[in-house]
């Protein structure tokens, strides 16, 4: 029996995460989350079932209706065809329905949000971007953060020197 992060292949129906932003929680306040298509080429995809991305200086941007990944870059395998020019940091379009690409545009425009993604997972064989709106967050926020990571890693090591 496969576990949800196990190193199965995507198309034996297994779910997994491929690769997690996890400066996206630290740098941003996240509101909401969305889950989105990519489109990808071959090689990308073969790319992904080896773990070659990196999500972290990823950004969302809206053009003329369409919703647009940039600065994920997927470092293309030695054993790629000879004939495929592969380009890590391609534009990687988005695939949202078009009502909630409208609603996003106008909090981006208009609030003050930005977009940014969290990850990318498979989901039943195919490629999938959680999204997530969210607002930046202030200098004292960060220190906020990490004042309370602290005091959660303080608090676990204290029950575990208890347990022993």
């Amino acid at each position: 029996m496969a576990t949800k992060n196990s190193k199965e292949s995507p198309t034996k129906g297994v779910d997994s995460r491929i690769a997690d932003n996890k400066k996206a929680f630290f740098n941003y306040a996240i509101e909401e989350r969305f889950e989105a298509g990519v489109v990808l080429e071959g090689w990308e995809v073969k790319a992904l079932r080896e773990g070659k991305v990196q999500l972290t200086d990823g950004y969302v941007v809206i053009r003329e209706g369409e919703m647009f990944l940039i600065g994920c870059q997927i470092n293309p395998l030695h054993t790629a065809s000879t004939h495929v020019s592969p380009d890590a940091v391609r534009t990687k379009k988005l695939l949202l329905h078009k009502e909630q690409i409208r609603r996003l545009t106008g909090k981006v425009e208009q609030k003050g949000y930005t977009l940014v993604p969290l990850n990318l997972h498979w989901k039943s064989g195919k490629v999938k971007c959680e999204l997530a709106l969210a607002k930046g967050k202030a200098e004292h926020d960060k220190r906020d953060t990490i004042k309370d990571r602290e005091g959660k890693r303080e608090v676990e090591r204290v029950m575990k020197s208890r347990n022993r």
